[in-house]
């Protein structure tokens, strides 16, 4: 009776042992399950960059600034705003035909999404960042600053190098609630259906 009672005591220990083990391991499964989820997602700027950024030249009123935008994430990004010194005032545009079938710029107000592992192109005649009420020319070889807003409140900086380029006006196409004064703001000089235009500019 006595070995029978000991070697059931082992048993009954051995499987207590057995039972924390378990225990403690779903306990870190779970640990494990919890920090993952409740990591934070990766800033939209640290999964885009731009390549061939380049700005038009130009005196006053308005130019446009150009380049392609990739995304290495595999969910899409929005950028939502932008910001430069070398204008008060940008938009985030895009290029299409009124119903008269002319050619008007318009701003892009829920911005510009760039897809999953892919790209967005900013050309003429595409969507395009617009700088507004140039407070100085912007000069062939200035560099100008941008920095790009997410809808994560993420940030992006970059550079585009000032380039000449001449081609056929396009008017701008205010929505609704834009009260200000565009009546002399065109893409001066600015062709959206050059097809020889190299898009990262020939000075």
């Amino acid at each position: 009776m006595t070995n029978i009672t000991a070697s059931s005591r082992r048993r009954a220990r051995g499987a207590r042992f057995t039972s924390l083990l378990l225990a403690g391991s779903a306990v870190f499964a779970l640990a494990g399950c919890a920090t993952a989820a409740d990591a934070e997602p990766t800033p939209a700027a640290d999964a885009v960059t731009i390549e061939g950024a380049w700005v038009k030249t130009g005196d006053d009123g308005m130019t446009a600034a150009f380049g392609t935008l990739a995304n290495e994430s595999d969910a899409d990004v929005t950028v939502v705003s932008v910001e430069s010194d070398a204008s008060p005032t940008l938009e985030l545009h895009e290029t299409l035909e009124n119903e008269a079938g002319q050619s008007v710029m318009r701003e892009v107000e829920s911005g510009f999404t760039i897809p999953a592992n892919g790209t967005l192109e900013l050309s003429p005649a595409g969507n395009h960042i617009m700088l507004m009420e140039l407070p100085e020319p912007v000069l062939a070889g200035d560099d100008v600053t941008f920095t790009l807003r997410f809808s994560d409140d993420s940030t992006l900086e970059f550079d585009a190098l000032a380039k000449d380029y001449a081609g056929a006006n396009e008017e701008y196409e205010p929505g609704e609630g834009d009260d200000m004064d565009h009546s002399d703001m065109g893409h001066d000089d600015m062709s959206h259906d050059d097809a020889a235009h190299d898009e990262h500019g020939d000075s």
